[in-house]
C-alpha cells in the first residue's frame, strides 16, 4: 500500500515492506517507471530488512514542483528528507540508474547516512564522447518528447530493457504505458540529470556496481569511470541481461545483493 510524506514542497509516495535494517529503494526513469514496478518482485527476498520503495520526484504518485536545480541533486534531498520523517538515519541504498545516480548523489552529500551502495548501470557520469546516444536512452528521451505517446512506443522501450523478449509482457507493457500516461514527466529533452563525475571520490560507502553485460541503455562500457572514481567499489557483470537487472535475472541478484548487505552486518558485528 502506498503511502506518502511531506519533505517541504511536496508529498513523497513510498511503500513499506518487512522489518530489520533499512534499505531505501530508488528507481530509474524509464517512462512509467514507480517503486515498486521495478522492485515490487524482488521484495519478498528482502523481507527481514525494512524496505523503503519510493517515488521520486515526477513519477508514479508523486508529484515534481518546479526545478530550478539538476534533477539527480533535487530527488537527492527529497530522499534524505523522507528518510528523516521516516526516523531513519542510516541505511543501504539500493539504486538503479537514473535512482542509482539519486543514490550516488546521497552518498556524496550525506556519507554518514549511508551504509553499502548497490548500484545498477547507474546515470549521472557519462563518458567524454557519450553523444550519440545508446538506443536504450535514445528511445527514452523520444518517448519524453512525444505529447502523445503511444503503446507501441511503449513496448518498443520495454522490449530494448530486457535481452529475453519474452519477459517483456504485454501485461508489463499495459502497466508502464497507463501509469506514464498518468504521470508523464514534464522536463527538457534530455533532463538536465546533474553530472556526479566530479565528486565520485567522495563516495566513501562499500559499492557494488551490477551491470548487464547487454545493456543497451547504459553500456556496461560506462562502468569504468564510476569503478574507477569510487575508492571501494566493485562489478558483478550478468550475461545475457540488458538494463533491468533486478526483473531479468532477479533470482542472481537477489542473492547477490543479500550477500553483499550481509557482508556489511558481519563486519560491524566484528567491530
Amino acid at each position: 500500500m502506498t503511502s506518502t510524506l511531506d519533505v517541504g514542497d511536496l508529498r513523497l509516495a513510498y511503500t513499506e515492506a518487512g522489518a530489520g535494517a533499512p534499505v531505501v529503494w530508488l528507481h530509474g526513469s524509464g517512462p512509467g517507471a514507480t517503486g515498486m514496478s521495478n522492485f515490487g518482485g524482488n521484495l519478498p527476498a528482502f523481507a527481514d530488512y525494512r524496505n523503503i520503495v519510493i517515488d521520486l520526484p515526477g513519477w508514479g504518485d508523486t508529484p515534481r514542483p518546479e526545478l530550478d536545480e539538476p534533477l539527480i541533486f533535487h530527488a537527492a534531498e527529497r530522499v534524505c528528507r523522507a528518510m528523516t520523517a521516516l526516523g531513519i538515519e542510516r541505511a543501504h541504498l539500493v539504486g538503479n540508474s537514473y535512482g542509482g545516480a539519486v543514490a550516488m548523489r546521497i552518498a556524496m552529500r550525506h556519507p554518514e547516512r549511508v551504509d553499502r551502495l548497490v548500484l545498477m548501470a547507474p546515470g549521472g557520469v557519462l563518458p567524454a564522447d557519450a553523444p550519440p546516444w545508446p538506443v536504450g536512452l535514445d528511445r527514452l528521451f523520444a518517448y519524453m518528447a512525444a505529447a502523445k505517446p503511444s503503446r507501441e512506443a511503449m513496448a518498443e522501450f520495454v522490449r530494448l530493457m530486457v535481452h529475453d523478449e519474452s519477459l517483456a509482457t504485454e501485461e508489463l507493457i499495459d502497466e508502464r504505458y497507463e501509469s506514464s500516461l498518468r504521470a508523464h514527466p514534464e522536463l527538457p529533452i534530455p533532463p538536465n540529470f546533474g553530472d556526479l563525475t566530479p565528486d565520485l571520490g567522495l563516495i566513501a560507502a562499500p559499492t557494488l556496481l551490477v551491470w548487464g553485460r547487454e545493456d543497451q541503455t547504459v553500456p556496461l562500457t560506462w562502468a569504468s569511470r564510476i569503478l574507477d572514481g569510487i575508492p571501494d567499489a566493485e562489478l558483478r557483470v550478468l550475461p545475457h541481461c540488458r538494463h533491468w537487472v533486478q526483473y531479468e535475472r532477479a533470482p542472481e541478484f537477489n542473492h547477490i545483493v543479500r550477500e553483499f548487505l550481509q557482508g556489511g552486518a558481519a563486519a560491524a558485528s566484528e567491530e
